[in-house]
């Protein structure tokens, strides 16, 4: 019999408590939170703001005592929270975690959330953002970015 995939929510609130270790490439103290400490930043995000993918990262490792934060993990629990996010709103619920806030550091939009940097285009737009387009590989970004991050 064929194992059932994990729901998003499921991958979301996994049992696990956040680790700091000291980094394998001797840069200090590194952070692996648990996704729910990832989630719980990207929900403090207020409409019309943004917040990098950095600020989180750095908000983490501020708040563990940690030198910085695992980019890989970090990633991976920014796209589960997402796609969490997109399960609750299948299910009807009103208030998701608004992953759509968050952008890479230079104010593009991230290919790997839920819909591709087209839902995120859209839904960035409807609160106001302007989104300039891609050019050649690079995805398309929000105009004057730095006007709109919040402080986490």
């Amino acid at each position: 019999m064929a194992k059932r995939r994990k729901t998003a929510r499921e991958k979301l609130e996994v049992d696990q408590e956040p680790k700091v270790v000291d980094d394998p490439r001797g840069r200090g103290k590194m952070l692996i939170p648990k996704p729910l400490d990832v989630d719980a930043l990207i929900r403090k995000i207020r409409k019309g703001k943004l917040a990098t993918v950095a600020q989180i990262r750095d908000r983490l490792a501020k708040d563990f005592n940690a030198d910085f934060t695992c980019p890989l993990t970090a990633g991976i629990f920014m796209r589960i929270a997402a796609e969490a996010a997109e399960e609750d709103l299948t299910e009807g619920k009103k208030r998701i975690t608004p992953y759509w806030r968050v952008i890479k550091a230079d104010g593009s939009l991230n290919e790997k959330f839920p819909g591709g940097t087209e839902a995120q285009a859209t839904r960035l737009t409807e609160e106001g953002h302007t989104i300039l387009p891609g050019k050649g590989k690079k995805p398309p970004r929000v105009k004057e970015f730095e006007r709109s991050l919040q402080e986490l």
